[in-house]
């Protein structure tokens, strides 16, 4: 995207439009960004657009992701981590799994188009799930299950996704490599969050201006991903850990109360600014997409079967005790299970020389629009049915 002041002026006034068009028809406001976007496209005034990987991981994604565990409810999170943990590692390789062998029986891709398409596609996508739990106002266990899975399952899936990519690519990669790629990604990720999130709040403590602490949050939310993303491990596990670690000072009194009001309403406007961004993106950048009706059709229906596959066997592990799903919480992860820009900036990242690049992006950009239209739309409905929300 030609990023010029007009342009950024152009989408900010458009996202702000829909926000209140879609307050007042209680609409889904990822729903209406990504129509915005579609429409802007095919008017003679339209930015020009240039969806990449870079835009999405280094520009909008951190912002997104410090603010979701800035305020996530950790103490459920620990209480429910059994559950979460078999959800971000059993989950995501059955999802892959049965995504990659339906591409390659019912389009007949290659099994390495197949199984790259599953891994890029197996974790849901946190932009996704939270814009859309949030705009319905879930809350409670629920919530928590369905943001923590969304945050935390992009190490399994990022390390899957990059074996794939290497063994495709022709690299030799032995059961040793991948267990050094799953501690380098995971724990490297985690580690340099934590360094740069201990470190900001060392420093914050060391102040009382409220414009300073909203600084060092922004470095802790951008220095953590870049950090990672430097060292080759995972920059959205970075950020997930400096956003918890800011997160766990602020409860501590490390930054001021009156910056404490200043950093929540910083913050929720920089996701609300990314929001807008992402969805108004994917709107305008599919719109032009020749999507292969038959790949896509069958991509959307394997991703759902498999989404199916990877929430009720695996919550069925707990069906007895306290960490006992109950299965109208389960019927909401499973129809919950969004994918979005994740997924975008995986495929658009593609190597050229992976056979079916072109079809992959495409499948994928149906996929994230089936997300948005089809589960976005009705989400607010299945919660209202099952007694999650009034």
């Amino acid at each position: 995207m030609d990023v010029t002041l007009q342009n950024v002026m152009l989408l900010l006034l458009i996202a702000a439009v829909v926000a209140m068009a879609c307050r007042r028809l209680r609409l889904p406001y990822s729903a209406g960004l990504v129509a915005a976007g579609v429409t802007l496209a095919a008017l003679p005034f339209a930015p020009h657009v240039v969806l990449t990987r870079d835009l999405i991981f280094t520009l909008l994604l951190p912002p997104l992701l410090f603010e979701a565990a800035l305020y996530l409810d950790w103490r459920q999170v620990q209480r429910d981590f059994p559950v979460i943990g078999t959800l971000v590692t059993l989950g995501v390789v059955i999802s892959g799994a049965i995504t990659a062998a339906g591409m390659h029986l019912l389009v007949k891709w290659e099994w390495p188009a197949a199984v790259i398409f599953g891994a890029l596609i197996a974790a849901t996508d946190p932009v996704s799930v939270i814009a859309t739990f949030r705009d319905a106002k879930a809350h409670g266990r629920l919530l928590v299950l369905i943001e923590s899975e969304s945050l935390l399952n992009d190490g399994t899936a990022a390390v899957a996704f990059a074996v794939v990519v290497a063994v495709v690519g022709g690299q030799s990669v032995t059961t040793v490599d991948v267990m050094a790629l799953l501690v380098r990604m995971i724990g490297g990720g985690v580690l340099c969050g934590a360094v740069v999130g201990a470190s900001a709040s060392v420093l914050a403590w060391r102040t009382q201006d409220h414009l300073v602490e909203i600084t060092l949050t922004t470095i802790a939310a951008y220095g953590s991903f870049l950090l990672a993303d430097h060292v080759g491990t995972s920059g959205v596990l970075a950020t997930i850990t400096a956003g918890l670690a800011m997160a766990r000072s602020t409860r501590r009194g490390v930054i001021s109360a009156r910056g404490q009001e200043a950093v929540r309403a910083f913050w929720e406007y920089g996701a609300f600014v990314a929001n807008s961004i992402i969805f108004l993106l994917i709107g305008v950048s599919g719109e032009a997409r020749q999507f292969p009706v038959v790949a896509s059709i069958a991509g959307i229906v394997v991703v759902t079967v498999s989404r199916a596959a990877s929430i009720y066997p695996t919550c069925a592990l707990f069906s007895r005790g306290a960490l006992q799903v109950s299965g109208k919480h389960q019927n909401a992860l499973f129809w919950g299970g969004l994918r979005g820009a994740l997924a975008l900036a995986l495929a658009l990242g593609l190597p050229a020389e992976i056979p079916h690049r072109g079809d992959i992006e495409a499948v994928s950009f149906a996929v994230v629009a089936f997300s948005v239209f089809g589960q976005g739309l009705t989400m607010r409905p299945l919660l209202r049915r099952i007694g999650e929300i009034p």
